[in-house]
């Protein structure tokens, strides 16, 4: 039989804990281990009960659920986070995931989606659909960038300028950390770029799912990455 997946709710809100509470627990092969109020309460929660998956509000008094999300992945070996909002805009997405999130969920998605994104979770992949993955990346490789002087066109130009030293500066820098991934490394990580899941991966690559998570935490390793989209990010940056 197999384990049941430990989870812990965290949401400020009373009801959305017991609605998520009664979703998760209504399925046997989950196991809702404690219910939290606020960042400060899930952490210590999350540290006691150690379970699998972590449904983190980001809006929550006393720590936030970044902040909360942040001090449960420092040291790399804390549980997953699937960070729960209202909000689906790329920098609350980005900051998640920056914080070691491994996943982002609506709140107003059906119950199912809940059931689907411990599960996703717990399995070891991103809890991002590709369109996001990719939204998302765009995002990233047109932000940042230094600027000019001066002002009109010479400002303008100082500004390209500027974002194209950047880019190629980030380039160099993810082309240096893809280096130290062997050929079948790069092979998954290159599909990681792509949003597959694991599943595409195998069958695209001819392994088992159970080869290509091996695969994927070892290039998560490797490149210091807390999870699947900043692999896709260093992907699409080695590529200018």
């Amino acid at each position: 039989m197999a384990e049941l997946i430990r989870v812990v709710v965290a949401d400020d809100d009373a009801l959305v804990r017991t609605g998520l509470s009664l979703i998760l627990g209504a399925d046997p092969g989950i196991e809702v281990v404690a219910e939290a109020a606020d960042g400060v309460a899930a952490v210590e929660a999350a540290r006691r009960h150690k379970p699998d998956v972590v449904l983190m509000d980001i809006r929550m008094p006393r720590m936030d659920g970044l902040a909360a999300t942040e001090a449960l992945r420092a040291d790399g070996t804390g549980p997953v986070v699937v960070v729960l909002t209202t909000f689906n805009t790329d920098e609350y997405v980005l900051r998640a995931l920056r914080a070691g999130a491994g996943g982002f969920l609506l709140k107003d998605v059906p119950p199912t989606e809940f059931l689907r994104a411990v599960r996703v979770a717990a399995s070891g992949e991103s809890m991002l659909s590709p369109a996001v993955t990719t939204r998302l990346i765009d995002h990233v490789l047109r932000d940042g960038g230094g600027g000019g002087g001066g002002s009109g066109r010479e400002q303008g130009l100082g500004d390209r300028d500027g974002k194209q030293a950047e880019r190629a500066r980030r380039a160099l820098r993810a082309r240096e950390a893809l280096a130290v991934l062997s050929v079948r490394e790069r092979e998954v990580a290159l599909a990681v770029g792509g949003g597959r899941s694991n599943a595409e991966i195998g069958a695209e690559l001819f392994m088992s799912v159970g080869t290509v998570k091996t695969y994927v935490s070892r290039i998560l390793d490797k490149l210091g990455c807390d999870n699947r989209v900043q692999v896709a990010i260093l992907v699409h940056e080695a590529d200018g």
